[in-house]
């Protein structure tokens, strides 16, 4: 009954390990869960206030496939703002989040035959989402000593004259790498003089806690021209239910092409939305993000130190997101087993590392309270110890 390429699909991990802890909790269990992938903090007031107007004037209607003009002329201000990158109108789409942005995207460029090279750890739906569109996945391993980061020789080795596209994120789900300018600007001078296309998710773009962000189509025109930019308002802003993404492209015709996937699909993104994200990026609600970054950088700090005195278990600390990508070869080479043993032992629910495509580790947001984040990585020391001695 059932096609074969929704057959090839899995479920996600992350959501997986978060419903079950919700489960678990709903059971009147003693759960900690460190598996979400989303602030813990309540969307700015400025954003919220934007959507009750945008309610109490009647704004509830449909709206342009790709967008109001007014949220893409404020898209277009912030990445000309930010990151020193001019697209017109017609070379934005806005989207139902950024894992909206992506599925059009594979789907209006790749089809059987096609290679995507996808650094791993991966954020999960990466390589879903290729294998759905009927493209190969072509992972390049990384690790704490390359910190988490591909390099020139990797990306050089790893194309094909089948190679469609690079998927590159940063700041990194789920280690919190971050790519520098003289890092991303190597890898562009390897992609020149090919067909690659560059998919760069920057959605933890505000969430950078050393040095400045430096978005991957900014590095040179060969770059931006190859480049398609996803972004969002999900972690910066803690925006993730209102759903809302972006992407932008050089190639208008690519844009053109996922406007008319997304006219026969979603169509347009909640009214509300569109309305309430424009003070998410035109400033208004920067003092709130700057608050979120201040916070997780003392979240950061107190994880990686205490992770880092357990006995067995090692973190690099991270520049970015609000992840931490614990090693644990010396403990455990399966790291789903290792996940369910502790949310059953010791109720703290983590994401294996398998998951990202990465053996030997597993995730852990540090996106709740100092309080949940101390009593968490205590449970998680016990059960380390339990482990050594066994």
């Amino acid at each position: 009954m059932l096609t074969n390429r929704i057959n090839t699909l899995s479920e996600s991990i992350t959501i997986a390990v978060s419903a079950l802890a919700q489960e678990l909790k709903a059971q009147g269990k003693d759960i900690l869960s460190f598996s979400a992938g989303e602030p813990d903090f309540d969307t700015p007031q400025v954003i919220k206030d934007a959507a009750i107007s945008a309610i109490n004037n009647g704004f509830t209607k449909y709206t342009a496939v790709d967008g109001i003009p007014s949220l893409k002329d404020a898209i277009a201000k912030k990445l000309k703002r930010d990151n020193n990158l001019e697209y017109t109108s017609n070379q934005i789409i806005v989207n139902n989040g950024a894992k909206h942005s992506l599925f059009n995207l594979f789907s209006a460029t790749i089809e059987s035959g096609d290679e995507v090279i996808i650094p791993a750890p991966y954020w999960v739906t990466y390589p879903e989402l290729v294998k759905y569109c009927g493209g190969t996945v072509v992972e390049i391993e990384t690790n704490d000593n390359t910190g988490f980061k591909i390099t020139p020789q990797q990306l050089k080795s790893a194309i094909t004259p089948n190679t469609k596209m690079l998927v590159l994120t940063t700041p990194s789900n789920p280690t919190g790498a971050i790519y520098s300018k003289e890092e991303l600007t190597a890898l562009a001078k390897v992609l020149e003089g090919t067909k690659v296309m560059v998919a760069s998710d920057e959605m933890y773009e505000k969430l950078t806690y050393t040095g400045e962000f430096t978005s991957s189509a900014s590095v040179s025109e060969d770059m931006f021209k190859r480049t398609i930019t996803i972004n969002g308002l999900s972690k910066s802003v803690a925006m993730t239910g209102w759903r809302f993404g972006y992407m932008a492209s050089y190639n208008a015709e690519l844009i053109k092409a996922t406007k008319k996937l997304q006219s026969q699909s979603t169509s347009n993104i909640n009214s509300i939305t569109q309305y309430a994200a424009i003070p998410g990026l035109d400033g208004s609600a920067d003092k709130d993000v700057a608050m979120m970054r201040k916070e997780f950088i003392k979240r950061r700090d107190e994880a990686v130190k205490l992770f880092n005195a357990i006995d067995g278990l090692s973190v690099l600390k991270p520049d970015g997101a609000f992840y931490l990508f614990v090693n644990i070869k010396e403990v455990s080479h399966d790291s789903l087993k290792f996940s369910k043993d502790l949310l059953e032992d010791k109720g703290v629910a983590v994401v294996p590392g398998v998951g990202f495509g990465s053996e030997g580790y597993f995730r852990f947001s540090f996106a709740t309270n100092i309080e949940n984040i101390r009593e968490g990585i205590k449970r998680i020391a016990e059960f380390t110890q339990e482990l050594k001695t066994k």
